[in-house]
Formats: C-alpha cells, structure tokens, sequence
C-alpha cells in the first residue's frame, strides 16, 4: 500500500470511529434524558418585568402577585432583566438595591429558577451601549460577575443582552465583533463567580434570513458558551403563519444550523421568548387562538430531545391597558391580573405532559399532529389541527377501559368508542392507564 493510500484508509478509520463515538454518545444522551420526566430536563417559564421600572413598575407588576400567578400556572423558571444601571449605583456601589428590590424579591421566593438578562449600557460609564472599549468592557465584567454572585445559590442561567441584533440593523456600535468581544471577557467572570449556571448568548430578535445568526455560528463563541437562545414571533405574518406550528418549524430550522455548525447535535438551545399577544390591532391573533398555540408548543416540546433546554412565553401579564397597543397586550394574564384563556391552556397542556418520560410526534393525517407520550403505567394522546381554518373529526376506534378524553380546560370521562369528537386547534388530550392503547380515527370535517 502506498503512503498516500495508507494516509487515506487511516483517515476513514478515524471517521468512522468517531461517527461511532458520536452514535454513542448520542444513544446514551437520548436514553439519560428519557429516565427523566420532562419537568426534570426541560424548564417552562415565563417572562416577567420585575427588573426594570424601579420601586414601583408601570406595567403593573408587582412580586407577590407574580409569584402567586407564576405558581398557578405551574410553571419552573421565569425570566427577567438584572439591568447594570439599576445594579451599579454611583460611587460603584454593586448590589441589590431598591430600585431592583422588586425583582430580588421575585428570586429569593424560589418560585422557579431565574434566568437574568446581563446588558443595557450604564449611565455613568462612557462607551457601555454596548460597551466598545476595554474600560467599558471591564466594568461590565465587574457587574456581571457581581450579579452572578449575588444569585449564584438560586441555580440561575445568565443570558448575555437582549436582541443584540434587532439594534445592530440601526446602530453601528452593535457590530458582531463587539457582541463576541464582550462574551469573551464575561464567561470567565460567571464561570469563577457561579461554575454552574449556564452562561447563553445570542438572545436573537427577528433575523431574516439567518444573516446574523450565521455571522455568530462561524465565529468559536459556542465552544465557550453553554447554549444559545433566541426569540420567535409570528404574530404579524399572514393569519395562516401565526400558529405555533410556524414557530416550530424555525426552531427547528435554527436547530439544525446550530447542530451543524458545532458538530453538536444536542447543542443547547434555549427559546427565551415566543408568544402571541392579543391587541385589536392588525397584529396578533384572538385569545383563544393565543391559548392554542402555547397549548401546542408546550405539547410538542416533549418530543424535542435534549437539545431543547426550555420554553419561556412573554409575558406573564399584559404591560398595558391599550386594546390597539402590540406591546401592552402579550400578556397570560390580563393588565389587572385576570386571566386569560392561555391561563388554563398553559396550566392544563404543561400539567398533562410534564412527567413525560418518552414522546414523539407524528402526523397521522395531513393537517394533525398528534404527540404520544409515555409516563409510566399511563399512556397519553394529545391532538390538534395545525391550521385555525382545518376541522377534523376523531374517535376511538376501540373500547379502552379508563380512559379520558377532553379538550384542554374540559377534560372529562371519554364517550363511547365510534362516537365522534370535533378537533381543532384546541388539543384534545386522550389519557388511558395501563397497558391498553387507544386506536384513534380522524377525518376531515370541512
């Protein structure tokens, strides 16, 4: 064998090996994951705006109601602004203060894990929006290794600035390379100051085309980062594209440019935000079709896999009072804190599917998605229609013994097998104990 030829096949060994390790690798994340129930590996939040507003917030936030609201619902994290002007006071004063009290007291409840938004620029400090100098640069490090300190007990995940790339469309200082720069000089900070808590950059706003999220792929800011997050909204495409079946199949997309990118199938990702807020305007969509799709979206994580780190809807509470305003109207709850038909879509969908030990999704006619899950003795079916103007019908073609069947918000005792149930894009969750599955039928109804 020649020595070109030698260096050829030793090559292809070492492929393959390596292909062997990864399947693994793989195999063995997928099992691990699988052992534990879906609340266990995936974190549900919500946003919420404790952090920025001062003592008294002007979108009506207020701690003790939150944490009571953020209980109801049942959700494991929620997600907030730790804003550096606010942290630092004058005289390089680091803390919790009362101008940030509001979320303090938001973390120290315990009422889930917090993941902290580290950015916006400082008052006092020139060049730090975004910081673009070493002076900058270290003062922000000072913050956030102050910050991670200060909350290092509560097993938080620290998120690096928010939508950095919405700014960089209008404002030069918001250059890929000062956002990478950055990272660089704070991971280390968090790691010495909380060597457990997740440190996730990206935070990526609307990104046609995946121009910037390609940008930061092709530089090694992964390799130090523990995940990257990102926003998806579809609330002012055309009605048909505002479902959760749209933000899905981005994040899937955005996915597979991760995997690819890092040779990391299970790079973790995190969907910081996704809604659907409910204005009069021209965008957004009704509460029940918001409810809808946070029903959905919190169903099909389960079958996501352990790159999918966790789900956080915006927001908690409407931040105004305006029917016509988009910004004052993505709330779960309402601005006076009554709830929302998403209340008990999001409480109910993540109550039947967070102990989930295994689920898949599949299509079983075109238009339906239909996600079964196991856990434990108990087998579930859950089932909508993907699009708002698609109707089907379903029953259970068998008689399974126990079983409940319902829409989510009305679950009750199943009918009788052969009898017909309307489906839309309101989940119908099937619920059977024991070992009996249910064989359903679907048909079209429009």
């Amino acid at each position: 064998m020649s020595e070109q030829k030698g260096k050829r096949a030793l090559r292809r060994f070492r492929m393959l090996m390596c292909g062997l390790c990864a399947a693994a690798s793989l195999s063995h994340s997928a099992n691990a994951q699988n052992a534990q129930p879906l609340d266990q590996r995936f974190l549900l939040g919500v946003g919420t705006h404790q952090g920025f507003g001062g003592v008294t917030s002007t979108r009506g936030y207020v701690p003790a109601t939150s944490i009571k609201q953020m209980k109801e619902l049942g959700v494991t994290s929620f997600r907030d602004d730790l804003p550096w002007s606010d942290f630092e006071l004058p005289g390089k004063q680091l803390g919790f203060n009362a101008l940030n009290g509001r979320l303090e007291t938001q973390i120290t409840s315990g009422v889930g894990i917090p993941l902290l938004i580290l950015g916006t620029g400082h008052h006092l400090v020139p060049n730090s929006d975004p910081p673009t100098t070493d002076e900058a640069r270290q003062r922000f490090v000072t913050y956030a290794a102050a910050a991670a300190q200060a909350v290092a007990a509560r097993q938080p995940i620290f998120e690096l600035w928010n939508e950095y790339n919405l700014r960089a469309r209008a404002e030069p200082l918001f250059t890929l390379e000062n956002y990478v720069t950055l990272a660089r000089w704070v991971q280390p900070a968090i790691k010495q100051a909380a060597p457990s808590a997740p440190f996730v950059v990206g935070a990526l706003g609307d990104d046609p085309g995946w121009k910037w999220t390609d940008a930061l792929l092709k530089t090694d800011l992964l390799r130090i980062a523990d995940g990257m997050s990102i926003h998806i909204y579809n609330h002012c495409l055309s009605p048909t594209g505002r479902t959760a079946t749209e933000a899905i199949a981005r994040l899937e997309n955005f996915h597979q440019r991760v995997a690819q990118a890092t040779g990391n199938p299970n790079y973790p990702i995190y969907l910081t935000e996704t809604g659907w807020p409910t204005p009069s305007a021209k965008c957004g969509v009704n509460e029940q079709l918001s409810a809808d799709n946070m029903a959905q979206i919190i169903l099909w994580a389960s079958t996501a896999g352990p790159w999918l780190k966790g789900i956080w809807l915006y927001e908690l509470k409407d931040s105004g009072t305006k029917p016509g305003e988009l910004e004052d109207n993505f709330g779960i709850y309402r601005f006076d804190n009554l709830p929302k038909p998403a209340v008990c879509s999001v409480r109910e969908s993540w109550a039947f599917i967070r102990t989930s030990l295994k689920a898949t999704r599949t299509t079983p006619v075109p238009g339906v998605v239909q996600i079964r899950s196991e856990s434990g003795s108990e087998t579930k079916v859950a089932l909508w229609s993907e699009n708002p103007t698609r109707r089907f019908e379903v029953r259970l073609k068998n008689t399974v013994p126990n079983a409940e069947i319902g829409y989510v918000c009305q679950q009750a005792s199943g009918p009788a097998s052969g009898a017909w149930t309307a489906l839309s894009t309101t989940p119908l969750l099937v619920s059977v104990k024991g070992s009996a599955a249910p064989d359903l039928e679907i048909r079209s109804s429009n």
